[in-house]
Formats: C-alpha cells, structure tokens, sequence
C-alpha cells in the first residue's frame, strides 16, 4: 500500500468542493462530494446520548444506495428536534434534484454551533454553488476539506493505493476535528471514498476495524459530541473482483481506510492511525508516535494509557 498526495477527489469517479455560502464570516463552510456511480456506503456514530439530527439521517439512510454527501460548518444542527430532520431531507433533496436522484440517496453532516436551527435560505441555495463547482483534481478535494474544518488549524487529508486482484484500488478522503477530540471519535468528521468493489457486509466490518483501532483511540480534552460521523463510500469503479466473504477480505482494505494530515506518516501500520495523529497535532500539541508510544510538545500536560490491542491512547 503506498500513501500518496490525494483527498477524496483520488479515487476513480468522485468529485468534491467546498466553498462560502454564508454560514460563517468570510470562510468555505459547505462541502459536496458526489460520486458518479452509485455506492455501498458504510458508517460509524457518535455514542453519545444526544445525537445531532444528521446523525438520525445518515444513521437511517447508509444502508441505501447513495450518491451523494453535504456537509456543512458552523452549524450542528444538534438540539434542534424534528425541524433539524426536515433540516436534513431538505439539504438532500436540494442535492438529489441536481443529480437527479432522491433525497434517500444522500447523506448530510453538519458542525459547529449547537442548538441553532440550520439557516435554510443559506443551505439550499449553497448546495447549488458547492455543486456547481465540483471537479475530480486535488485542488477541488483541498476545497472540500476546508470547508468542513471549525477549529482546525489545518485540513486533514490524505490517500492511498494498492493493488486487489491485479487491479489498482484507491482510498481517499479528508476530516475534521480539533478542539473536542475524546476516545469514540467526539466532534470529528471524517469522510472516505474508494473505488474499490466490495460488498455491504465487508464495507461495514472493514470500516469498523479501521475505526475501532484508529479515531476510538484518541482524547483531547475529554468532551464528547452529538455529530461524530465517519463515512465510506465505495462506487466500485476499480472493477476488482468484489470483496464479498472473509477470505477475499484484504488486510490493504481495512488498513487503507482513513486519512492523514499534511505529512501522513508512511510507517503506521493504519491510514486511519495517520489521521488520528492529524486531528490531535492540528488541536492544542502536536504528537510524535514511536511504537506505542507518544510524545507531546506544547498545551497541556498529557498522559498515555495502553488501549485495546496494545495500542496508545491520549488521555486529557
């Protein structure tokens, strides 16, 4: 598997954007990614009790065939009851007439401030702009990436390859999270694309190693939030033999699955664990990992704990 410059605009048939729609003050804060074929699509979420109304969405919808994902910030749309889930079909709805296919078809992700109702005369004429402007290069899935960001320091995002099959398999994608991370993946976003041909079942158990043992490993500041959401979408355009059974399953899937900050770290053993390093160096220190071991410099005092599988955790 060889890590490369790329986002979610990497794999064969998505194309991404993110641009200002009045959301937030003179900064991008919606994302689109659309994939041109439809997708298995898996998903992890928040545990906590309080669960934002994207959250609902996309917890209802990820077992459909789906094309298509809004993502927006400075706005949760969290603690907002039943006109957040109205909130949601509207923004899919603006985004499925455009692609011609149902609400049903599209996920949406929200962050930022809770307890506001989304601003809808900003949302559904941004899902326009953001799609008119979608594209397939690296400076597009850039784009995408910094709109979703709120505390960040920097984007986060990073892609792979490998060969299943003798065919050439890409994963890309990008996240956010910065200033709430605690272990099961508080206040982070993160959204991954892979024309890699495999099945639900397989999508979902690759997703949930890759998870388990990457994002669920780290903590900030202790907080948890209502809108943590990890998405895979997965349109099969590497015409692979589809990943169906365990025995096809490839160890390159479920390693490949997530993403990484500006300088990915090539020897991890998990793109995802890359990632998990990108959300806590753009938070309050940055972190170094050697083995199972983690060093900080700058912000606060840290400690290390050893979490399942002998991996690390960073507790604050």
């Amino acid at each position: 598997m060889n890590i490369i410059q790329g986002n979610v605009c990497s794999a064969k048939g998505f194309k991404a954007f993110g641009d200002k729609t009045g959301l937030k003050k003179d900064k991008a804060d919606m994302a689109v990614i659309v994939s041109e074929a439809p997708c298995i699509a898996s998903g992890t979420f928040t545990t906590n009790v309080v669960k934002a109304a994207p959250v609902l969405w996309d917890r209802d919808k990820v077992s459909n065939t789906i094309y298509g994902v809004v993502a927006n910030s400075g706005n949760a749309n969290a603690c907002t009851g039943e006109q957040g889930i109205r909130d949601c079909a509207d923004t899919a709805q603006a985004l499925a007439a455009l692609i011609g296919k149902e609400k049903e078809n599209i996920l949406v992700c929200s962050t930022g401030v809770i307890g506001v109702n989304l601003p809808m005369d900003k949302i559904i004429p941004g899902v326009e702009k953001v799609y008119n402007g979608l594209g397939d290069t690296y400076d597009h899935g850039v784009a995408a990436s910094r709109a979703i960001m709120t505390t960040d320091t920097v984007e986060k995002t990073v892609a792979v390859e490998t060969e299943i099959a003798g065919k050439k398999v890409t994963i890309g994608g990008m996240a956010k999270g910065s200033g709430m991370i605690n272990p099961n993946m508080a206040t982070m976003l993160c959204f991954i694309t892979t024309d890699c041909a495999v099945s639900k079942e397989m999508a979902d158990k690759a997703l949930k190693a890759a998870v388990s043992d990457s994002f669920n490993m780290i903590c900030v500041d202790g907080d948890m939030s209502t809108n943590d959401t990890v998405l895979l979408l997965a349109n099969g355009l590497a015409e692979n033999k589809e990943i169906d059974t365990d025995g096809d399953f490839p160890i390159t899937l479920s390693i490949g699955i997530g993403i990484g900050g500006q300088n990915p770290l090539a020897n991890d053993d998990s793109a995802c664990e890359a990632l998990d390093l990108a959300l806590a160096r753009g938070g309050d220190q940055a972190v170094v990992k050697e083995g199972d071991h983690i060093s900080f410099y700058g912000g606060r005092t840290q400690t290390v704990e050893k979490g399942n599988k002998g991996k690390s955790r960073i507790i604050g």
